[in-house]
């Protein structure tokens, strides 16, 4: 039987289920290409099945037969394997696991601390006093006229840049103008003259614990500087309380307590917008009840008018005075060194007010202006005590003006 006879077949037989008699040899085609349409698809699918049990069977054979070797460190079992052990019996012993090695860091000396806090000011000032020394074959007034330019940069202000630039034109005069390199030298002699030490140690009270107030205007690192140095003290076994005597800065308190927790400080503090002095005087009271060894007391940076904010530091002065004799002992100053000259008008304005026995210049590695140092302790005769060249407790430096000259002159 032949195509066509099958088709003949179809059609009639479509005719005799009623489709219109026309109509039945295309009909017979549209069945015959479904019904061909349907086995492909039911062969494709079958082929699938087929392959989809093949990998299922390769998956099982390699979990059961197949496992890879183990190695020190690794499990011997698959996680399945594991579970099934945990059931049945002791499981195979598993190598112990590779030790970690401990790596050490070699620590930063602190000289380097040192070096690396003041990279800015070292490449603003020595990085361009050679650039400089680079262009000019002899000390002319041109090349004096640029000097003074770079340390105004550097914040070391006009009083002292002029100053600096007198003494280098007299003592370079007989010098070989063929041999300008020889003024990083002399400028490094005549900046380290102008620096006052303020001493390494602090002071040392006939009686009682040492009372430090710490003074500056809001947003110079004034409380941060307070706990740093609580922590320090605390390192070296002494007990202090502080005094949260800044009761105008909203969260002021707050913040000297975080600090009092890390150092283990006591902190002595009142409700916001308290009486300074009523602060001081308990705090004051408290580390004398508790025999402490330091009693550091924060101070309001900001009133309501520059008057208020100094009488108030006079009161508090005067409290301090009739508990301990000679308190406060130190009068510390913060400073944003970042603030450049603002800090040395700063300093003259609470000069002017308490008796300002030394200066915590913060955030020094942040500026190029380091020079400030110099201008501070030159033009106001009131040593720099303590640098921050970091953000880390030991970050606060004992300042050192040997090792702030060679910090910046060193291996230029």
């Amino acid at each position: 039987m032949n195509l066509e006879t099958w088709l003949n077949n179809i059609a009639d037989f479509l005719v005799s289920a009623g489709v219109p008699e026309e109509h039945g040899p295309m009909a017979a085609l549209a069945l015959i290409y479904l019904g061909l349409t349907l086995l492909s698809l039911l062969i494709v699918i079958a082929l699938l099945r087929r392959n989809l049990r093949s990998a299922d069977a390769g998956e099982e054979a390699v979990e059961q037969d197949v496992e890879p070797p183990a190695t020190p460190g690794t499990k011997t079992h698959i996680d399945r394997t594991e579970d099934s052990a945990s059931d049945e019996g002791p499981k195979t012993q598993e190598a112990p696991p590779a030790k970690e090695v401990p790596t050490f860091e070699e620590p930063v000396n602190l000289f380097q601390r040192m070096r690396t806090g003041l990279d800015k000011t070292r490449r603003s000032l020595v990085g361009r006093l050679d650039a400089l020394l680079g262009t000019h074959p002899c000390l002319d007034e041109e090349f004096l006229e640029e000097l003074e330019e770079i340390l105004i940069t550097a914040d070391f202000g006009m009083q002292a840049t002029q100053e600096l630039v007198r003494a280098l034109t007299e003592r370079l005069k007989d010098a070989d103008q063929e041999d300008p390199g020889q003024l990083l030298e002399v400028l490094a002699e005549e900046i380290r003259a102008r620096l006052k030490d303020s001493g390494p140690d602090w002071p040392t009270p006939e009686s009682g614990p040492l009372v430090i107030m710490v003074v500056g205007v809001n947003g110079v690192g004034k409380t941060t500087t307070i706990g740093k140095l609580a922590k320090q003290f605390a390192d070296q076994g002494k007990k202090v309380v502080l005094g949260a005597g800044d009761t105008f800065r909203a969260a002021a308190a707050e913040q000297l307590e975080v600090w009092g927790t890390r150092s283990g400080s006591d902190v002595i503090r009142h409700k916001e917008g308290s009486d300074p002095g009523a602060v001081a005087y308990d705090a004051v009271k408290a580390a004398v009840a508790r025999k402490a060894d330091v009693l550091i007391l924060d101070t309001a940076g900001r009133l309501h008018t520059k008057v208020n904010l100094m009488e108030e530091l006079k009161k508090i002065r005067r409290v301090l005075g009739r508990e301990v004799p000679g308190a406060p002992h130190e009068t510390l100053l913060v400073l944003d060194a970042t603030t450049g000259q603002n800090a040395l008008i700063q300093a003259k304005m609470f000069r002017e007010a308490v008796e300002v026995s030394g200066v915590a210049l913060t955030k020094l590695d942040g500026t190029a202006k380091g020079g400030i140092v110099v201008a501070i302790s030159s033009q106001l005769d009131i040593p720099v005590r303590l640098i921050g060249v970091g953000e880390g407790v030991a970050d606060l430096r004992p300042f050192s003006a040997d090792e702030f000259v060679e910090a910046l002159f060193a291996n230029n």
